[in-house]
């Protein structure tokens, strides 16, 4: 491996390559996460779509799969939180990846434990929090990511983080590839971290009606929409997301309803659980009452077409690169592919010898 691609991250994480696969909900799953990590990059299992109670188990499962590094993904705003650290400190997971409402006084817990700090950032003044809230590492991610997003390209944001922060810095949205990697080292990042690309990998456990969808899916069927759970969300077009844009409110607040009634259910938690979480989400990210309401729609729909394999009523969060994949590699074979298209490119850039 060329020594250009090997930064700070890889020693942090105790990985090979600067690659990292993110938490997605329903998606990163035991088997996805150790498939990445064997192949020499650093994966998260996605805890927030995972009873509080069960995450020890399943990141016993990740043990099992791989004797390499990993993390664990979480929301700490959530039901649970507490029991989720208490996992991953007695199970020694090497990070823990969180986003909405940080609390100063979990991340001191995780620090304290020799657990590495790292949130998802979509602005440069929530980066510039994370780090004085102690965060090891922070992950950027730009317009271009799926999921919740912002309006800053990738290119802007990554660089702006760069030059704010101390701390390695972790490049989201729009990547794919080796000459993405190479971009990102260029900006500053010390590597990139992708969630669209590995869902569309052999490994992952997305039903294939649903990566169906996204295989089929052209750039311009890639956008955002505000009505799966009222922020910003970039998604792949499908049948819910025309009938929720042309829907009126009281409908897609009937919606939230039923999908807070079926989160319950998933999650275990009880109402007066999600109504704080709500309230904390609400005050978090000054929320109006009818998007606390439709912030139960996110994970239920999202486990619609993720798990159940229905990409007709649920929804299919994406990154803008969804556009231009049009394969399932296995992991090994895809972190091997961006390596070797990163090496070259550097080999390019530096021209004859």
């Amino acid at each position: 491996m060329s020594s250009s691609l090997h930064t700070p991250l890889c020693d942090l994480l105790g990985c090979r390559y600067p690659i990292l696969q993110t938490g997605m909900g329903w998606v990163a799953t035991p088997e996805l996460v150790a498939a990445v990590c064997n192949a020499g990059a650093f994966g998260f299992l996605a805890a927030a779509t995972i009873r509080p109670e069960e995450v020890s188990r399943e990141i016993e499962k990740v043990k099992a799969l791989t004797d390499k590094p990993f993390g664990v993904n979480f929301l700490m705003d959530a039901p649970g939180a507490d029991v989720i650290i208490d996992a991953i400190i007695q199970h020694r997971v090497r990070a823990a990846g969180y986003n909405r409402a940080p609390s100063a006084a979990m991340i001191q817990r995780l620090k304290q434990a020799g657990v590495l700090c790292m949130p998802t950032c979509g602005a440069a003044k929530h980066a510039r929090k994370a780090e004085k809230l102690g965060a090891d590492v922070i992950l950027v991610q730009g317009a271009e990511g799926g999921g919740h997003t912002g309006t800053v390209p990738t290119t802007l944001l990554v660089s702006q983080c760069v030059d704010l922060v101390r701390v390695p810095i972790v490049a989201a949205g729009g990547f794919r590839d080796g000459r993405g990697l190479v971009a990102a080292l260029a900006f500053g990042a010390a590597g990139v971290a992708m969630g669209t690309r590995f869902l569309l990998t052999a490994e992952s456990p997305v039903p294939k009606l649903t990566t169906d969808r996204y295989l089929a899916a052209a750039i311009d069927d890639v956008l955002v929409t505000k009505q799966i759970d009222g922020l910003p969300q970039r998604v792949v077009r499908n049948e819910l997301v025309d009938r929720l844009e042309s829907a009126h409110g009281v409908a897609s607040l009937l919606l939230a309803f039923r999908s807070a009634l079926a989160f319950r259910k998933v999650s275990g938690a009880s109402l007066r659980d999600l109504f704080a979480s709500g309230l904390a989400m609400r005050k978090s990210e000054r929320l109006t009452r009818a998007q606390m309401l439709m912030a139960a729609n996110a994970p239920i729909l999202a486990k619609t077409a993720m798990q159940d394999g229905d990409p007709v009523h649920g929804y299919l969060p994406s990154g803008t690169v969804a556009g231009v994949i049009d394969d399932r590699p296995s992991c090994a074979e895809l972190i091997e592919r961006i390596v070797a298209e990163a090496e070259a490119t550097l080999s390019r850039l530096a021209g004859p010898h």
